[in-house]
């Protein structure tokens, strides 16, 4: 049995080949969706995200959200920006285990990815209630556990800050000229929210040998391994399927949103189906014991770029991921978190376990490196706006400022 909790238009699971199909190269050709200008820079084979009736597109706008996406003053110290646990040559996420907010606070789960973030209903590791860009951008923002940007309180004080900046008056006033340019919660969020919306990552070395029709841009090792990904002895296509490679996906053609956790087995600490405090899971919104453990499933689109793994970032290397799903769950022998994962009473009925050669093992990773969109980490549209030495990033801390420190 299937075991997830699946949150739908009508709270019902509907069988995801109707999602293939709303998806896959079979699709009519996609919407026409160009808003105010706004064109979408995605193949014909791939079909938009869903647009919020309240925050159509624009080109003002997503320009607008880039500045504001690596504007370090948008925390109390001016020490972080988004982009600073969602680096883009990292397929925006952070290479650490647990991200850090102000002040060197560790955040509680992993930074996920933003690439095709406007497809993703299910925004956080846990949080069903998280499927708007625009509602989710206010949780690092004005979160207070924990800790990200520092701002609660400080609405007033962000505001003035890019009120006295010369760019974003006029900014603003381009991008909501039916709100005067009123630099408020409402067209900040809007304009983060267009500006993530636009990160869709389409071109990697699968899609053009998928979706492209080029016979060589896949390796023959890769080929190997996509027909073992979508082997029903490895169980990998049944979570992460789909032109996104995962069970929570939304379009601008879907009937319904599709979301779902699952467990796993990544803890069981003293075989009582306990998680490390902060890290149980979708249990903390529903108050189930049966999601104790469950979290969506991640897209796996640049997947090679975006370790550590899992909410925690506990497992380094693609290759210890095969392994965990090799062994049907993990096994900690001794510490704090000492269990046998693959005996949660909620693991998902999926995670049966397998065996693989070596070569098959390579040959899995090599389709899954064939995922990553070059394109994406150098596209001059998502890069960094601001000139150096210019206060949105005079005090700026990446990722790649300090490459050894990712643990």
């Amino acid at each position: 049995m299937r075991m997830s909790y699946i949150i739908g238009a009508a709270m019902v699971a509907v069988p995801v080949v109707i999602m293939a199909a709303a998806m896959g190269p079979a699709a009519p050709e996609p919407l026409s969706l160009d808003h105010l200008g706004y064109r979408w820079n995605i193949p014909a084979w791939l079909t938009p995200p869903p647009v919020p009736d309240d925050n159509p597109m624009s080109v003002a706008k997503v320009e607008l959200g880039r500045h504001l996406f690596y504007d370090a003053r948008l925390s109390v110290d001016e020490t972080l920006s988004c982009a600073s646990c969602h680096e883009q040559q990292l397929a925006f996420t952070d290479g650490r285990p647990l991200s850090r907010g102000v002040f060197g606070t560790p955040a509680a789960k992993n930074a996920p990815g933003l690439a095709n973030a406007g497809y993703n209903p299910a925004l956080t590791w846990a949080n069903p209630h998280a499927g708007a860009l625009e509602f989710q951008a206010l949780f690092p923002l004005f979160g207070t556990e924990p800790v990200e940007m520092g701002m609660s309180g400080r609405e007033q004080e962000l505001f003035a800050r890019l009120t006295a900046d010369a760019y974003y008056p006029d900014a603003f006033a381009r991008a909501f000229p039916d709100r005067d340019g009123t630099i408020d919660l409402f067209s900040l969020t809007r304009a983060l929210g267009a500006f993530q919306r636009s990160l869709i990552s389409a071109d990697s070395a699968y899609d053009r040998f998928k979706y492209g029709g080029d016979s060589d841009a896949l390796s023959p090792a890769a080929q190997r391994g996509e027909q073992l990904f979508f082997d029903h002895r490895f169980e990998c296509y049944h979570c992460h399927l789909g032109v996104m490679f995962t069970d929570n996906v939304q379009t601008a053609r879907s009937p319904f949103v599709e979301t779902a956790f699952h467990n796993n087995g990544l803890y069981n600490i003293g075989g009582t189906g306990a998680y490390p405090p902060g890290q149980a899971g979708l249990v903390a919104f529903t108050g189930r014991d049966e999601d104790i453990g469950k979290f969506r499933t991640p897209s796996l689109r640049n997947v090679a770029l975006t370790a550590p793994y899992m909410h925690d970032g506990s497992v380094e290397t693609l290759r210890e991921v095969i392994a965990h799903y090799a062994a049907g769950g993990r096994t900690i022998k001794d510490g704090p978190h000492a269990g046998v994962g693959a005996d949660h009473p909620n693991k998902s009925g999926l995670l049966v376990g397998f065996e693989a050669t070596d070569r098959e093992v390579e040959d899995l990773i090599a389709f899954l490196e064939s995922l990553t969109d070059e394109s994406f980490l150098a596209n001059p549209a998502y890069a960094d706006p601001w000139p150096d030495g210019h206060p949105a990033r005079a005090r700026r801390v990446m990722p790649s400022d300090t490459p050894g420190d990712f643990k």
